[in-house]
């Protein structure tokens, strides 16, 4: 009898023991599903296309990205980030002198003073999901060593991450050709904000 009994609180302390192990490896699967997924950007084949207006019309290059991550939940964007390499700054629609002239122009301290500021850079701090399936992110924008919030949409697909930015470079320090702070300039003014076009694959 007592051996019956014995043998009988060793199987239940078996099945218990089994149950718990379940249990523990069931929730150690739950925590890691909804665990953070941080992927590094791919900063060879991703892109990051500039374009600048003025009165008389536009200019538009190319800037490289050096390195860059975004963050996932349950493969929901939650962050990231990406520094792009000012000193990369390059025009792609003149030729010859004339391109030369404005990337040396862009480069100056009466634009983004990339001798003292070679490095830009947006940290997402915040990031929605919009009605179409994208994203409104919101995020700080460093330039010149000045941080700025900024809110853009974003889509990611197929490892692939695409992002409009329209930048106030006022915001930065940025005044040269800006009728905020210079009078008369007739048709040499230049407007404050600018476009960036992002492609990020990862």
């Amino acid at each position: 009898m007592k051996k019956g009994l014995l043998m009988a609180g060793i199987a239940v302390m078996f099945v218990a023991c089994g149950a718990k192990k379940e249990n523990q490896e069931e929730a150690a699967v739950a925590v890691e599903a909804t665990t953070n997924n941080t992927v590094a950007v791919k900063a060879a084949e991703s892109q990051v296309f500039w374009k600048g207006y003025k009165v008389t019309g536009q200019h538009e290059g190319t800037i490289a990205l050096t390195e860059g991550n975004l963050t996932f939940a349950d493969q929901v964007l939650t962050g990231g980030s990406f520094t792009v390499d000012m000193t990369s700054l390059v025009a792609t629609d003149l030729d010859g002198e004339m391109k030369g002239k404005l990337e040396g122009h862009l480069k100056s301290d009466d634009f983004f003073g990339t001798e003292a500021h070679p490095t830009a850079q947006l940290v997402i701090t915040q990031v929605g999901v919009d009605a179409a399936g994208g994203y409104q992110v919101t995020g700080d924008l460093t330039i010149k060593g000045i941080t700025q919030p900024v809110s853009f949409p974003m889509t990611v697909a197929d490892n692939t991450a695409k992002a409009s930015l329209k930048i106030d470079r006022t915001l930065y320090d940025i005044r040269y050709g800006s009728n905020n702070f210079f009078e008369n300039l007739g048709d040499k003014a230049i407007n404050n904000e600018f476009d960036l076009e992002v492609t990020l694959q990862f």
